[in-house]
């Protein structure tokens, strides 16, 4: 697992939009794993300031989703499909053709997690997964004690979680109490993962994540079973981090042709 530090948000999501850059032009059909929420829009915001600037062209790339509410309808502006064309796929200028996502109001939902996660595999498998971290370390909507070898489920959220979502909503009560989640399993299959965590309320997570043993209580833990694992973190994020200096010194000498 490989640490970088940066000075904030902005920096955290221009480097690893240039990741992404670096990947689809060597890969133009690369397969995209996106997530959701606010920490991870300044990625999609410099990643599209570089498509439109001709720096990259992502024509041919494909997204998929990390996770999808069960039971809101077709079309919700807080479904995670209507975030995800809205804030990833219409700003890179790519059609719905491109996207792929589990089918959150199908009436047979644990056929529709199995159907996805075939459907990941034969695409080819994820490229690059991005992720955050929820404030008790889960990744996707792998809540703590989730099995490290689980695939595309349904799962119960937490209230905690239901709280810090709630602002997407106009109520707490319009929260889902479900979701379909890429299983740990799942993510772990993916060539690079990339997690993403910015603010010191994400500090303890991060630490315990990164720092910390792989347990289950903390489902991104499992990222220290990786290959090819970064982690970028914002001061404030990394306040936690015992070996923080450690990190900053291995990146700063770390070789270009490396990238992240």
């Amino acid at each position: 697992m490989e640490v970088v530090i940066v000075p904030d948000a902005t920096a955290g999501g221009e480097l690893i939009a240039e990741a992404i850059a670096t990947l689809v032009r060597r890969k133009p059909d690369a397969l995209l794993g996106v997530a959701t929420g606010s920490t991870p829009l300044p990625i999609y915001e410099a990643l599209a300031a570089k498509v439109r600037a001709g720096a990259v062209d992502a024509s041919r790339a494909r997204i998929c989703q990390l996770d999808e509410y069960v039971g809101l309808p077709a079309g919700h502006p807080e479904s995670y499909r209507s975030v995800v064309l809205r804030e990833v796929v219409e700003p890179l200028g790519l059609s719905e053709d491109s996207f792929m996502g589990p089918d959150g109001s199908a009436e047979d939902v644990q056929a529709a997690c199995e159907a996805y996660d075939r459907a990941l595999s034969e695409a080819g498998g994820v490229d690059l997964q991005l992720l955050g971290i929820g404030t008790d370390g889960h990744i996707g909507f792998n809540e703590p004690c989730s099995s490290l070898a689980s695939r595309t489920r349904i799962k119960t959220l937490t209230q905690q979680t239901r709280e810090d979502n709630a602002r997407f909503f106009d109520s707490p009560e319009e929260v889902p109490h479900h979701v379909i989640t890429q299983g740990i399993g799942t993510i772990l299959e993916a060539r690079h993962l990339v997690l993403l965590a910015t603010g010191e309320g994400k500090a303890d997570a991060v630490a315990h994540a990164v720092e910390g043993p792989v347990a289950a209580l903390i489902p991104a833990s499992a990222l220290q079973l990786h290959p090819h694992a970064t982690v970028v973190v914002d001061e404030a994020a990394a306040a936690k981090l015992k070996l923080a200096d450690y990190f900053r010194a291995t990146y700063a000498a770390k070789p270009d042709w490396q990238g992240i």
